[in-house]
């Protein structure tokens, strides 16, 4: 049983969230420790989560369920948890941008109808604004800005020991044992693509993502 148990994760005693909590925010960069919150989420089927980062949101919390962390090594735990915070440092809704104008000027162009008491300015203006934060919010969920958050991890681990072979590994895998935890058949489209990007990264193969997939 001894041998049985060092091979299956799940023979392990529960993590101490706690301790877990406390490394982890030794492992994050100061500015990550600022702006997100680790909080336990023993109810939810997924490994580690987090709400999308509102702009009104003063912190923007990661959820753990530690019970299936602790079936990750240390190292893949260390690297899921520096993209994750590197993915919410990366919503950005107030860089100056066309959308962010054109969200500030649906916003203005709203109270200036709804002084003059224009409800027609107001579905005209109301909906310039949310078109505009439509734009945002795909842009910030594209593609591009989660390999962006996957390379800004492993820039972060190359601070904290790691090779960023080492690191790219590291993350691989945990993206692949994450979805065997969480019971899922496969992999999504962009998982895959995280993959191929740091399996290049990695030296593991010599075929990147293209440009246009990105």
């Amino acid at each position: 049983m001894k041998d049985l148990r060092e091979h299956l994760p799940y023979f392990l005693p529960p993590m101490e969230s706690d301790f877990e909590i406390r490394r982890l925010l030794e492992v994050m960069p100061a500015s990550g420790r600022m702006m997100t919150k680790l909080i336990s989420k023993p109810e939810q089927p997924a490994v580690i989560d987090s709400p999308f980062p509102m702009p009104w949101m003063r912190e923007r919390p990661i959820w753990i369920n530690f019970d299936l962390w602790g079936r990750l090594s240390k190292p893949q735990r260390d690297l899921l948890i520096l993209r994750t915070v590197s993915w919410l440092m990366n919503v950005k809704w107030f860089r100056p941008s066309l959308y962010q104008g054109l969200v500030l000027a649906g916003l203005v162009g709203t109270v200036v109808e709804l002084m003059q008491a224009d409800a027609v300015g107001v579905i005209v203006a109301g909906g310039l604004s949310a078109i505009a934060s439509t734009q945002i919010w795909r842009s910030n969920n594209s593609t591009e800005r989660e390999l962006e958050a996957d390379e800004a991890a492993l820039k972060v681990a190359q601070r904290r020991g790691y090779s960023e072979t080492e690191a790219a590994r590291h993350l691989l895998t945990a993206i692949e044992t994450v979805a065997n935890i969480e019971g899922r058949p496969s992999l999504n489209f962009t998982e895959l693509l995280r993959c191929q990007n740091l399996k290049a990264i990695a030296g593991i193969s010599s075929v990147g993502v293209p440009n246009r997939l990105r």
